[in-house]
């Protein structure tokens, strides 16, 4: 019977593992996961991903994030490429340049760089082309 439960509560090696620095925790060094990553202590260096990154209030990451999806509350002090929705909470502190699909900032949240968004960024190519002609009609008019 017990071996019946250890089997129950093992978990299924396809599922991406679940990761985490503890608030105590200092770590020097890239990371590569492919699961999901909660940061509440430090982490200098590259952190990369294809799950969730989630840093906690006071987490902080010294280095580049590169991810799926991405949850932020504490600091990060690099480049920031999230594949999908990058959410910027309240207490949330970005030091750097972020590359990202969708973005999602709540007031209070503070960011420092460029943000480069791929849908905006189409559209804003779009709308100016037309512009530039309508400046040239006028021109020779």
């Amino acid at each position: 019977m017990i071996q019946k439960n250890k089997t129950a509560m093992a978990t299924d090696p396809q599922e991406p593992a679940r990761n985490r620095i503890g608030h105590t925790t200092k770590l020097k060094g890239d990371v590569v996961s492919e699961g999901n990553f909660r940061i509440d202590g430090l982490l200098e260096g590259t952190i990369r991903t294809k799950g969730k990154v989630v840093v906690g209030p006071k987490g902080i990451i010294s280095g580049d994030v590169f991810c799926q999806n991405a949850d932020i509350e504490g600091t990060i002090k690099g480049k920031i490429t999230v594949d999908q929705l990058l959410t910027l909470n309240s207490t949330a502190k970005i030091l750097g340049d972020i590359v990202v699909n969708r973005l999602s900032i709540e007031p209070g949240a503070s960011f420092t760089g460029s943000c480069q968004m791929g849908a905006v960024i189409k559209d804003i190519k779009s709308v100016e082309k037309p512009q530039n002609n309508e400046q040239k009609e006028e021109r020779s008019a």
